[in-house]
């Protein structure tokens, strides 16, 4: 897959690529997430945290969340103009961001990834996997193209293992530290547009319980966090495909979907908290909105 161009002529995953049909101006997540109830109580101050798909959806708002929360924050993406635009928001709010350019299949590009990070900060104390794409929607087992199959497999599964065997050197330094994978439903429950998605989500699911037995047992606070419809590049590009598979209005159906699915800020609050020491007792798997 070209991470350069987009031959399809527009949406992109919220692994990072650009989102074009009814794109809006961004507002900057932290703007938004400071308006909650409480507001910002630093409740991760001094903390690093590592964040996979960091440029855009829920990675992205999560990132600006918890550097509104005093993080110190390295965003991982393969989309590096939303990479640098968020790292900029982050530092213009006042808050510590470095962006890092990788493709999360790929396990040289994340190994110097991670040698780099340690020259700075040889602890990870939040390790966020949202890294995601999806595709292959839309059709039967018999039509499903094993590329699809493969790419998605191979960022939303390997790319979780290979960025999490990375951490593993600095999680484990940290006193305490907390693998927050990102999920789905759809690799719970079923229900999904793609079974190649389904079943990257269920292995993410699975992997986890072997995580709770290795960095678990060294410190390591581990769950995996299932959103629901969240209005990510991901999801309105998934809306926008099946629209335009039955022939309806795409810019409707994606306009629509706007106003009905969740706020990519709801999740990252979700994250946030179980990020922090208020998470403390909490366990296992998460469903949100």
């Amino acid at each position: 897959m070209d991470h350069g161009t987009n031959p399809h002529g527009g949406w992109w995953s919220h692994r990072g690529e650009p989102e074009t049909p009814g794109r809006r101006g961004h507002r900057c997540w932290l703007s938004r997430c400071s308006q909650s109830e409480g507001g910002i109580v630093n409740r991760l101050e001094n903390r690093v945290a590592v964040i996979t798909g960091g440029a855009t959806g829920i990675g992205g708002a999560a990132a600006e969340l918890c550097a509104a929360e005093g993080a110190i924050v390295h965003l991982l993406d393969a989309n590096a103009e939303d990479g640098r635009a968020t790292e900029a928001r982050i530092r213009d709010h006042g808050g510590v961001a470095r962006f890092h350019e990788v493709d999360v299949r790929d396990a040289e590009q994340l190994r110097a990834t991670f040698e780099r990070i340690r020259t700075t900060d040889e602890q990870i104390h939040v390790l966020v996997c949202s890294a995601g794409v999806l595709r292959g929607a839309y059709c039967g087992i018999d039509d499903l193209d094993e590329e699809d199959w493969d790419a998605t497999l191979d960022t939303n599964l390997k790319g979780t293992y290979l960025t999490t065997r990375f951490a593993a050197p600095g999680l484990r330094k940290a006193d305490k530290s907390v693998i927050l994978l990102i999920s789905s439903g759809a690799g719970v429950r079923g229900g999904s547009s793609s079974y190649a998605y389904a079943a990257s989500k269920a292995g993410v699911h699975g992997l986890q319980y072997n995580l709770q037995s290795d960095l678990g047992a060294t410190g390591s606070r581990i769950h995996v966090v299932c959103p629901g419809g969240i209005a990510t590049p991901l999801k309105l590009k998934n809306v926008a495909e099946g629209a335009a598979s039955r022939g309806e209005n795409v810019e409707a159906a994606v306009a629509g979907a706007r106003e009905s699915l969740g706020d990519p800020v709801g999740v990252a609050r979700v994250l946030t908290f179980l990020a922090s020491d208020d998470g403390d007792y909490v366990r296992g798997t998460i469903f949100t909105r």
